[in-house]
């Protein structure tokens, strides 16, 4: 429409040089390229986990856009995720997995909303449900409360105390730091509360602490991972089969350990935290052995 003006004629009308014409365009090709690789690396994130939040999803772009020396601002990053239809609407439901209403003995609350100061100081265990095409079976999780760390877990087609039982054994199998005491929070659910499961953490000479009122913030680490594995994690869908659920939550816990950052750990991985204190274990026992003393530690036990 304007081809008949010249480049000079368009640059004095517009109040820039020639030179700055030319940069401005390259301007629009060097957003569309950051666009681009935050769209592409977005998309990536979101074949692991789904339905990952905007906060979450700017700190490991971030990362990516740092090796290409470029940098996105919150808003922008924000706008952009709303313009390409990419910000996650929530959506919540409920089953209830806790009967309380039981004649078994119910532990006071050792915790009282504390945090942990350190890994296996304590560990939250909770039960939540996950769909499959015929209903629905029942994830039981022990969490570590320091590292974040799913320690252990177990899938179950019922809520009977075995599945709860299983999760723990597989925690008990991995510690770092066998010796150390240990808290097992939970909540005041039959399961945790009936005889077998006691016997358990008392044969291991756990601490047992429960929440008193039924508040999900006495419990909140635990409830907080329920909510990543199924909002970001993808066991929010409704599986075809139990076994296809199995597999679903075994990647969905090694994907939520490895590769999902938390502001707890300070935008590292539950398991990044969790080696770290193992590897600062060690160096501690270096150090120990290089001042001429004798280590007494005792090797850790396997639970059967």
């Amino acid at each position: 429409m304007y081809s008949h003006l010249s480049l000079k004629y368009i640059c004095r009308l517009f109040g820039k040089s020639r030179q700055g014409w030319y940069e401005l365009g390259q301007h629009k090709g060097h957003k569309e390229m950051k666009n681009g690789l935050i769209l592409e690396k977005v998309r990536e994130i979101r074949t692991d986990f789904p339905k990952m939040g905007s906060v979450k999803l700017r700190v490991m772009v971030e990362k990516e856009l740092e090796e290409h020396h470029l940098s996105v601002g919150r808003d922008t990053f924000l706008q952009l995720l709303r313009d390409h239809d990419l910000l996650i609407k929530k959506r919540r439901s409920y089953v209830r997995t806790t009967n309380s209403n039981h004649h078994f003995k119910k532990w006071p609350d050792l915790i009282n909303r504390r945090s942990a100061t350190m890994a296996e100081e304590i560990w939250v265990s909770d039960i939540t449900y996950l769909r499959i095409k015929s209903g629905f079976v029942y994830l039981a999780l022990v969490t570590d409360a320091y590292s974040r760390k799913i320690v252990g877990y177990k899938l179950s087609r019922n809520l009977k105390a075995e599945g709860c039982m299983s999760a723990l054994k597989m925690a008990f199998n991995d510690r770092i730091y066998p010796q150390r005491p240990l808290i097992h929070h939970s909540d005041r659910g039959i399961q945790y509360c009936c005889d077998a499961y006691v016997r358990l953490l008392e044969r291991y000479q756990v601490a047992i602490s429960m929440t008193q009122n039924g508040s999900p913030y006495d419990n909140a680490i635990a409830e907080r991972i329920n909510g990543i594995l199924k909002l970001e994690c993808g066991l929010d869908q409704t599986f075809s089969s139990f076994q296809h659920a199995e597999q679903k939550v075994l990647e969905a816990v090694t994907k939520y350990n490895h590769k999902r950052p938390h502001f707890s750990c300070q935008l590292k991985t539950p398991q990044y935290t969790h080696a770290a204190a193992k590897e600062n274990q060690v160096k501690q026992f270096q150090a120990y052995n290089l001042s001429g003393q004798v280590n007494s530690g005792e090797p850790k036990t396997k639970v059967k």
